[in-house]
């Protein structure tokens, strides 16, 4: 059901950037660089499919696709948490937990001291990760989809995951993982943002924010009357509802900050914490590629 609604959402996001640009007498081509590539795809489909949308024609198509993008990092965060809190306290949904259980801690995060030689193990796996993720890219490339750089390496961290719960002798050291993730996350955005050439689009500004507000929106209507209510309308929906919007408007590590706020406050809820990664940051790229791909061959 998630995957379906992700699909949905990636149509819905399309649609309202191709619509709203053709009210504003703008290319088609041009709105869609507001809708799911930079939306549910974030930077790393941004910076896929900007060049691409350029290729066509479109000038300043990457900046503007980082640009939305960014803009969707803060909103995700903005809209998700408070959004789930709301329909937990409003449905009464805390009500039905476990009385007395405290919440429990992230998943990913571990009790073993982060020492500096488990950093340097951390960072020799994150690199054999995207070595072997290297050669899953252009196998993946072959097929002639324009898929984020990102997807080779996140199949051969699952596959060396995987593997690792197979064989206990091989341990993936999760604690230090997740704190430079956070480092990397980090440069990753301050680099983009530096790099953007917003003179480029200076004259698209006013479109922009209509375009934007628009796709904002959007988001918040279908994740509170359509996602919450087909979710199931309890507690792990009302977690993955905030998770969407957080991986719907920006990327997976914002779906997890907004799920984790809520699981701290209440109780930890398994079964978002299994789907929202899985979908949003694997699934949902190979859907997005694959119907952006078309929709671009339609539109140009």
């Amino acid at each position: 059901m998630l995957l379906v609604l992700v699909l949905v959402l990636v149509v819905l996001q399309n649609t309202a950037a191709v619509g709203v640009a053709e009210l504003l007498g703008m290319d088609k081509l041009l709105g869609l660089c507001t809708g799911s590539i930079p939306m549910i795809g974030g930077h790393g489909t941004a910076g896929a499919f900007g060049p691409l949308l350029e290729e066509e024609g479109v000038q300043g198509a990457t900046v503007l696709c980082t640009a939305a993008a960014t803009f969707g990092l803060i909103a995700g965060c903005l809209m998700g948490g408070p959004l789930g809190a709301s329909l937990i306290k409003r449905k009464g949904l805390a009500q039905n937990l476990t009385a007395g259980q405290p919440p429990l801690s992230h998943p990913r995060e571990s009790e073993t001291p982060a020492y500096g030689t488990l950093f340097a193990q951390a960072v020799f796996q994150l690199a054999i990760a995207i070595g072997i993720g290297t050669i899953f890219s252009r196998l993946l490339k072959m097929t002639g989809l324009a898929l984020p750089m990102q997807i080779g390496a996140m199949l051969a961290a699952a596959l060396m995951r995987n593997l690792a719960n197979l064989n206990k002798k091989v341990q993936i050291h999760l604690a230090e993982m997740n704190q430079l993730s956070g480092i990397f996350l980090s440069l990753f955005l301050g680099i983009a943002m530096i790099t953007l050439r917003l003179w480029e689009i200076a004259d698209l500004a006013l479109p922009l924010v209509l375009l934007l507000a628009g796709q904002t929106i959007m988001m918040f209507l279908f994740a509170r009357f359509v996602m919450f209510n087909l979710l199931g309308r309890d507690y792990d929906a009302a977690v993955m509802t905030a998770g969407v919007c957080g991986f719907g408007m920006g990327a997976t590590p914002n779906a997890m900050a907004n799920m984790q706020v809520l699981c701290d406050k209440y109780i930890f809820s398994p079964k978002a914490f299994l789907l929202i990664p899985l979908v949003g940051a694997l699934l949902n790229d190979f859907i997005n590629s694959l119907a952006l791909t078309v929709l671009i061959n339609i539109l140009k």
